[in-house]
């Protein structure tokens, strides 16, 4: 039996001129894609007709396919000689379970790449004006998921990631921004400390909420904004204004001032 080939595709956050130029030829190479939820259209429209498309898309307490079944899928599809594209919004490796499902490609011996994508934290920051690393403002950054698997609590040291110089890159994490907020105030960061929501960033859809950790919570609910929507906390978030280059017809934009 011949064995196909896997590539564990970044898409970036949405915009389809974010795309590398590896990830753009292997769309129009691929005998299947397999994609995820977070994919925008956009992206969705370069795959030429007659290419079989499957979805595995994921969101909280709704699968399409659970990860075991997307792996087993996975190595069906390398078993049957095909060149598939395993299709992931962001970078495959940040939060994208990629090096999960490269793990098991690995054991059943099929053959993968990985193609890096931008991360969803960058693009969405840089599109809404923040960066995530700034002299003077923010020494580091970190990046982490916003919710837990299974309907677990969050669980973090919140200790650690109350740093005043550091940036918090938070995915996934509007249902816990209340939460999260809290927790931060509660653990040594300033009730004033800058925060933003930005939803659907990079794209024609992108809609960006200002505040601090004691207002966000409650204007992001005002807005109605609903996933994807990423948080960034942490003083880059300052310069949300001076830095807004991002302007498209019909802008949604929902910065408020602290």
């Amino acid at each position: 039996m011949s064995l196909g080939k896997i590539y564990l595709v970044g898409a970036g956050p949405g915009d389809p001129d974010l795309l590398t130029v590896k990830a753009l030829r292997l769309l129009g190479e691929a005998e299947v894609v397999v994609f995820d939820r977070l994919v925008s259209p956009e992206i969705m429209a370069l795959i030429p007709a007659g290419i079989t498309r499957i979805y595995a898309g994921k969101q909280m307490s709704k699968h399409e396919l659970v990860q075991d079944e997307i792996n087993d899928l996975l190595v069906s599809l390398g078993k049957s000689g095909r060149t598939v594209v395993r299709l992931k919004g962001g970078d495959p490796f940040v939060f994208g379970r990629g090096s999960e499902e490269a793990e098991v490609l690995s054991k059943a011996g099929i053959a993968f790449e990985v193609v890096p994508g931008i991360s969803s934290a960058s693009g969405c920051a840089t599109y809404a004006g923040i960066p995530l690393t700034h002299r003077g403002l923010s020494q580091g950054v970190r990046f982490l998921p916003g919710h837990c698997r299974d309907g677990k609590p969050l669980d973090y040291d919140w200790s650690k990631l109350a740093d005043p110089d550091c940036t918090l890159a938070i995915y996934m994490g509007l249902s816990n921004l209340q939460l999260i907020a809290d927790e931060l105030t509660r653990a040594g960061l300033p009730a004033h400390t800058p925060a933003a929501a930005i939803q659907n960033g990079t794209t024609p859809r992108q809609r960006r909420v200002l505040g601090t950790l004691a207002t966000l919570p409650e204007r992001a609910r005002r807005a109605g904004l609903k996933a994807p929507t990423l948080i960034i906390v942490g003083r880059v978030v300052e310069l949300a204004g001076a830095l807004d280059w991002f302007h498209h017809d019909g802008d949604t934009d929902q910065a408020q001032p602290a």
